[in-house]
């Protein structure tokens, strides 16, 4: 099991992406726009720069749902192999079984 305070902090960047996501996503916008005058853009620039970094998307770390192990982790699934080899084991993930000889 991984460190609560690391999963609770990926939990705020994920609120706080989402919370963000329409003023970046604005900012964004007037910042690639090429015929809006540079100042403009320059400012758009600036007040991108002002959000705060965890708004960003890029710094959501995928983590397994089971565990919270940040690692080996299967997109499709949203969990860690480990947590996806235990609970094969026991039959809860349909279609998958574990063989062992």
């Amino acid at each position: 099991m991984a460190k609560t305070s690391s999963v609770e902090k990926n939990e705020r960047r994920r609120r706080l992406v989402a919370a963000k996501a329409g003023k970046r996503k604005a900012l964004k916008s007037v910042i690639m726009n090429k015929e809006l005058p540079i100042e403009e853009r320059f400012r758009a620039q600036l007040k991108l720069a002002a959000m705060p970094r965890n708004s960003a998307k890029i710094r959501i770390r995928n983590r397994c749902e089971v565990t919270g192990r940040p690692r080996a982790y299967y997109r499709k699934l949203r969990m860690s192999r480990i947590a996806l080899r235990e609970l094969g084991s026991l039959g809860v993930v349909p279609g998958l079984v574990k063989s062992s000889w």
